[in-house]
């Protein structure tokens, strides 16, 4: 939240569409003190972008240092970030990430220094081994706890000031089939966790969506995208179908207004009724009842030839129109009220048109709002693209020809990684490059940019290492980092 203007964030982003562009960008990175990235794409929707101060603008970007956290473990995803929590009785801005095998650390901002790290108990026995998971955290509103997933198919709460586990919650009963390989989500006191599968789509699983509740870690209610009739945890083994992974990079989103939640679903059998394989699902909040299904009309073919719909999460564009990318390089843009209802409803896209290289696309594209205009960007394994939304329909207005992961904007400025190393920055209206950040080779990595910092992990999880490295870009003036951390006891 912008706390130095007064109103709500939605209504300060309205005022600031009254101010011609590049001064809005470099208000926008200016006004008020720091706020906190709280989840995957900042907000519940998975926008991609924060409407809170960055700290960081064109005047200042190539000013920024970049430090080197040493941590233990791979961090395929990306980080959270909270201001001024208190941690080991002392007030700290925080950045935290989960590792592929389940630790999860909190690092000082300021001095780049852990301050601690959680390691499930079990760590040992997936060290090194295909078991992973590609999860972010998700921070609760009350700023004393975040919600981290490991290998085993758990979700923990952990405590912010020291790291201990409040409760743990189980979301698979097969974890060596069913991956959590998506981000967290927290919005309405519960927990919003999605399972899908591993690489080889090695049966059984299924997709599930699970809703828990952040103050008692009970699992409230499991809708299955395979036997959906089934509203339980099932064992995987007991549903004659198998496939239908949730794994898109945003994973379940919701939307703010009503807390319906959006997921697309991978490969698997299709039949409208119980099965929704390659298929975007609205649900209810509770995970109970479809409010509005589709799938693409050549679905068999996309389940024969590995074409997973749900390589990425649907995009929600306007309260009555979402996007859905996939592996099959097209982006399809949908209306709302033409798929809603129970009833199956198969093609009727409003607009097909390619990803921005036509390679297949596996990231969570941004929406931005700026000057009244949507815009929404994507990146894919050869190239960047930003379109205009208007009018029920995506107009093209630049590309090029570098890779990146999850684009993020922020402070009117746009951010995507190339995971063949280096953090892009553009001007998100004319795509003209305005610096390269150096950084390693990734996967999966998305950068964040708040409060005068970025923080960007780097590495694969396919490459099973336990060790890894999170790249924190800061302005100078801030204390150094320091070459070696305390040690600091395992919990």
């Amino acid at each position: 939240m912008l706390r130095g203007l007064a109103g709500s964030p939605r209504s300060i982003a309205r005022l600031l569409l009254l101010v011609p562009v590049g001064i809005a960008r470099i208000a926008f990175a200016q006004a008020g003190p720091g706020a906190d990235w709280p989840q995957f794409g900042w907000d519940a929707a998975s926008s991609g972008v924060s409407h809170a101060r960055s700290g960081i603008d064109s005047r200042n970007l190539t000013s920024l240092i970049r430090r080197q956290v040493a941590i233990d473990g791979t961090v395929d995803s990306s980080a959270i970030y909270l201001q001024g929590v208190t941690v080991n009785g002392s007030a700290h801005d925080v950045f935290f990430v989960t590792t592929t095998y389940g630790k999860t650390v909190a690092v000082d901002a300021g001095n780049a220094v852990v301050l601690w790290e959680y390691t499930p108990p079990q760590y040992s026995a997936w060290a090194g081994t295909a078991q992973i998971t590609t999860s972010t955290p998700a921070a609760d509103p009350d700023r004393q706890h975040i919600y981290a997933a490991a290998p085993d198919g758990t979700i923990q709460k952990l405590a912010i000031s020291d790291g201990r586990v409040l409760w743990t919650t189980t979301i698979t009963l097969l974890p060596r089939r069913e991956k959590i390989a998506s981000p967290l989500k927290i919005f309405g006191g519960k927990i919003i966790a999605v399972t899908g599968g591993y690489i080889g789509d090695q049966p059984p699983y299924q997709g599930h969506v699970a809703i828990i509740d952040a103050q008692s870690g009970s699992l409230l209610h499991v809708w299955n995208s395979l036997c959906s009739d089934r509203a339980e945890l099932i064992n995987p083994a007991s549903c004659p179908a198998s496939g239908s992974a949730i794994w898109g990079r945003a994973g379940a989103v919701i939307d703010p207004a009503t807390g319906n939640l959006f997921i697309a679903t991978g490969n698997g059998p299709y039949d409208g009724k119980t099965n929704w394989g390659d298929s975007v699902i609205e649900l209810d909040p509770g995970a109970t009842q479809i409010l509005a299904n589709y799938t693409p009309a050549d679905n068999a073919e996309l389940n024969d030839r590995d074409i997973d719909l749900g390589s990425t999460s649907p995009v929600l564009l306007s309260p009555a129109t979402l996007a859905q990318g996939g592996k099959d390089t097209l982006i399809r843009l949908l209306s709302l009220n033409s798929i809603a209802g129970t009833v199956p409803h198969t093609g009727g896209e409003l607009q097909v048109l390619s990803t921005p290289s036509g390679n297949l696309l596996f990231t969570a594209p941004a929406v931005w709002n700026e000057n009244g205009q949507t815009w929404i960007f994507a990146a894919d394994g050869s190239g960047t693209a930003a379109w205009t939304f208007s009018n029920g329909t995506l107009t093209k207005m630049w590309s090029n020809s570098t890779a990146g992961t999850s684009p993020v904007v922020a402070g009117g400025l746009l951010y995507i990684y190339d995971p063949q190393g280096g953090l892009y920055v553009y001007d998100p209206v004319d795509g003209t490059q305005l610096a390269r950040l150096d950084s390693g080779n990734g996967h999966w990595n998305s950068p964040i940019v708040v409060d005068g910092k970025i923080a960007l992990p780097e590495g694969d999880a396919n490459r099973h290492a336990t060790a890894g490295i999170l790249n924190l870009w800061t302005l100078p003036g801030d204390a150094p980092a320091r070459r070696r951390r305390p040690a600091i006891g395992h919990r």
